[in-house]
């Protein structure tokens, strides 16, 4: 009964004020979520101290990270929510030696997201890096 009523509300508020419902929608429905995904990516570098996340061009919907390893600039992680799927790619970055393989976003349904999903998804997305001018091979030499 009660999710009737919240409907109807949110029917009512969407019809009175597009622009202030999307609002009022994104704060309850998807910053929660955004914040849990940052919460489990600086999670899982707790214990790193080789790494370091610098937080670089997010907005309210995405938010981006540098990744520096040794304090060398590496790569940015950006991570955002996209009709009920949360969606993870790497980009390559100014100033840094190393770019990034082609690959799709890793994305999943927000409910499947844990410990150790992110884990997962940062070991495919490191898989993608390489020296600039190198391929992963070189890398791995």
């Amino acid at each position: 009964m009660e999710d009737n009523f919240q409907k109807a509300c949110d029917t009512l508020s969407n019809t009175v004020d597009n622009t202030q419902f999307e609002r009022f929608r994104w704060t309850r429905d998807e910053q929660p979520k955004i914040a849990r995904m940052v919460e489990l990516l600086r999670g899982a570098f707790e214990d790193r101290e080789d790494f370091d996340l610098a937080e670089e061009g997010a907005t309210g919907a995405v938010k981006r990270f540098v990744i520096k390893i040794h304090g060398q600039r590496t790569i940015a992680i950006a991570m955002s929510l996209q009709q009920g799927q949360v969606v993870i790619q790497c980009e390559p970055i100014e100033r840094s030696r190393f770019t990034v393989n082609p690959g799709n976003p890793i994305s999943d349904a927000f409910e499947h997201l844990d410990e150790r999903w992110m884990e997962q998804a940062l070991q495919l997305i490191f898989a993608r890096i390489r020296p600039v001018g190198g391929n992963a091979q070189d890398q791995a030499a």
